[in-house]
């Protein structure tokens, strides 16, 4: 369990570097990027994204991205809401499912 919570943390700590990179993340582009890579707005793509707004958009903490620290910070926090979400669901699996016990032979 040490090994993973030493993962995970390495992980959150390395977030912040896809701030130095230009441009957005492959897969990650809105739906302007979108329009101008493929000509059009997917159907869905536009209706989803009227349905449902990020928690944390553009990975960040509206109102505090003026500057790289403040931008960091958001990335930081939006990996750890990500593990704890992702950590809980599976977590809420785990107890979900009966403990099977095997019988010896």
């Amino acid at each position: 369990m040490k090994k993973i919570l030493s993962a995970f943390i390495v992980l959150v700590v390395l977030t912040p570097l896809g701030l130095l990179a230009p441009g957005s993340a492959w897969g990650e582009w809105g739906l302007d990027e979108i329009k101008e890579k493929v000509g059009f707005i997917p159907q869905g793509m536009k209706h989803f994204s009227e349905v449902i707004k990020n928690i944390l958009p553009d990975y960040g903490i509206p109102g505090f991205d003026k500057n790289f620290y403040q931008s960091a910070l958001g990335y930081i926090l939006s990996a750890v809401v990500g593990i704890a979400v992702i950590a809980l669901i599976f977590w809420l699996i785990a107890k979900l499912i009966p403990e099977t016990k095997e019988k010896a032979a």
